[in-house]
């Protein structure tokens, strides 16, 4: 199939490119490298805590923000998301074959229990740490300790900084999924696999439901450093499809609001570009309300 390039298109590619320059931008300008320097800047940030007193911040991977909570209950509530997600996934392949992976849906879904997955590991690693070390006291001593040498530290440290990244970029991915699904596609855009049905309602209230769960319960940070990820996220599943649809691997557009082949394609791209912004905004509102409400709420049980 022929490849044809219209003048608008450019515009379309201008939008991505600007995106991906200013995440870039973003990135390296608010973090100064911390995901990067991982003998300096995340080592010693990550080992200091959110309030910067004596629990190190390793902890915030497996600990949650309710005092006294057994990590096991992090684990728990990881496991039978994870695992729920992995069936419903399932669903979805043996119901549309793996051509369901060109749409943003799964690539959110898989996303988010990659996210699942990395901290079962990290809870695991939390309940081993909290058998060996029972006791509240010497709190710095006590994980110095059993974090053991420079070396392992630095690598839980980056696996940290990975696991954060991947939170904070499938928290934005879930709201801009799930609000695209239920106010855009099944109002005017509904086709033969983009459509109500009982596969495609739990999946877009699943991915939401079960990282909401986790964040009542996690102690990781929110920061909008994390928009800079999630926006280079989209733009990778956008270049994507224009490869795929370069290559002549696919002949027609998972979402038609990415249509080359439309004059008004620059505009739907804009308008995708800047709904980045409110949908991130509305995830880390629900982590403003949590760490604003809950304290005042719970006094006595929340961190």
């Amino acid at each position: 199939m022929e490849l044809v390039i219209h003048w608008y298109d450019f515009i379309c590619f201008g939008i991505v490119l600007a995106a991906i320059v200013a995440s870039l931008w973003f990135l390296l300008r608010r973090e100064g490298g911390s995901c990067v320097d991982v003998e300096d800047t995340v080592h010693n940030s990550f080992l200091l805590s959110r309030s910067g007193s004596e629990s190190l911040g390793l902890a915030r991977l497996w600990t949650s923000c309710w005092r006294g909570l057994h990590p096991g209950w992090l684990l728990f509530t990881r496991s039978i998301s994870f695992l729920s997600m992995a069936a419903l996934l399932a669903w979805d392949v043996l119901k549309w074959d793996a051509s369901v992976f060109v749409y943003y849906t799964e690539w959110t879904f898989m996303l988010v229990m990659i996210y699942f997955a990395m901290g079962i590991v990290a809870s695991l690693h939390g309940c081993l740490e909290h058998y060996k070390e029972p006791t509240s006291g010497a709190c710095e001593d006590a994980v110095g300790n059993k974090v053991g040498d420079d070396e392992f530290r630095e690598r839980l440290a980056l696996y940290g900084c990975f696991m954060e990244t991947i939170f904070q970029t499938s928290a934005g991915a879930v709201v801009l999924t799930d609000v695209v699904f239920w106010l855009v596609i099944v109002p005017f855009l509904s086709n033969t696999h983009l459509c109500l049905n009982t596969l495609m309602i739990c999946m877009h209230t699943a991915n939401a439901g079960f990282l909401i769960l986790d964040t009542l319960l996690n102690s990781l940070p929110f920061p909008w450093l994390g928009m800079g990820y999630f926006v280079l996220w989209s733009c990778l599943y956008i270049v994507f499809q224009w490869i795929i649809h370069a290559c002549g691997l696919l002949t027609w557009w998972p979402y038609p609001f990415l249509d080359l082949d439309k004059p008004w394609a620059p505009l739907w791209y804009l308008c995708m570009a800047i709904v980045h912004i409110p949908c991130y905004g509305a995830y880390a509102a629900i982590i403003k309300v949590k760490n604003s409400c809950f304290p005042y709420l719970f006094p006595n049980a929340y961190c």
